[in-house]
């Protein structure tokens, strides 16, 4: 039973934790009063791609846990979780946008470091993560180009 109830979290954690700080925040979100860069999409968007990340970044992890427990691993997926779950609290919460910058930048080397090394242990997981890397490197233009309009 603890077994499961691990892999269940190993899968659905990301997403519980995106919705409990998405949650807690959703009064100091102020996407739609800003001035948007080129390409930026509606705010409705954001909780569709942040859910499907999300699930993608749990199934990602569950699947590497099935062949691996290398230790440093563990610690940096959790570490980018962490710095992403706390950029939406630094970005709208905060309002500092210009040290958002840089911790978006974190989190994408932190995932790279990430599918570089889930790659040579379960191919499948570093696919996995393949799309929230897309995503991040979307945010951070869009981060960018917020900072600079407003």
């Amino acid at each position: 039973m603890k077994e499961k109830v691990q892999h269940i979290w190993q899968i659905f954690g990301p997403l519980l934790l995106g919705g409990i700080v998405g949650f807690l925040i959703k009064d100091a979100m102020d996407y739609t009063s800003l001035v948007q860069p080129p390409f930026a999409p509606p705010s409705l968007v954001f909780p569709i791609a942040w859910s499907i990340l999300y699930l993608l970044m749990g199934i990602s992890y569950y699947l590497y846990r099935k062949v691996d427990e290398d230790r440093t691993l563990i610690f940096v997926y959790y570490l980018q979780l962490f710095f992403n779950l706390t950029w939406t609290i630094i970005f709208f919460v905060f309002k500092l946008r210009f040290l958002s910058i840089f911790w978006i930048i974190f989190i994408i080397l932190l995932v790279l470091y990430l599918i570089i090394k889930f790659f040579s242990i379960r191919k499948e997981s570093a696919y996995l993560l393949i799309p929230y890397l897309l995503w991040l490197l979307f945010a951070t233009y869009l981060n960018i180009g917020i900072y600079l309009l407003n």
